[in-house]
């Protein structure tokens, strides 16, 4: 399991989910942050920061499968990755 980031997060401006977040596995979208699948460690400290109840497990019922393909593969099938976002035990990248 892993964590993914929902569509509740689009612009939105607080990111106190990244700054506690152990292994720094959060990245800079277009217009909302994404969990890096392999980076996270499902540690799940994150999800009760998130201010919006974005961040939720990719075992979720009420997720769809094509949903988190499509989101991850926008990020992750590029050439270049996307911005990695400071985190508390990191630097951005």
């Amino acid at each position: 399991m892993t964590y993914i980031v929902n569509e509740s997060c689009i612009r939105c401006k607080i990111m106190d989910c990244v700054e506690v977040c152990p292994v720094d596995c959060f990245y800079e979208g277009e217009n909302m942050l994404v969990i890096h699948p392999d980076e996270c460690i499902d540690c799940g400290v994150c999800v009760p920061e998130c201010p919006v109840d974005a961040i939720k497990p990719d075992t979720d019922p009420g997720l769809e499968e094509c949903e988190i393909r499509e989101n991850l593969a926008k990020y992750y099938d590029q050439k270049s990755a996307p911005g990695r976002l400071q985190g508390v035990g990191g630097e951005a990248g």
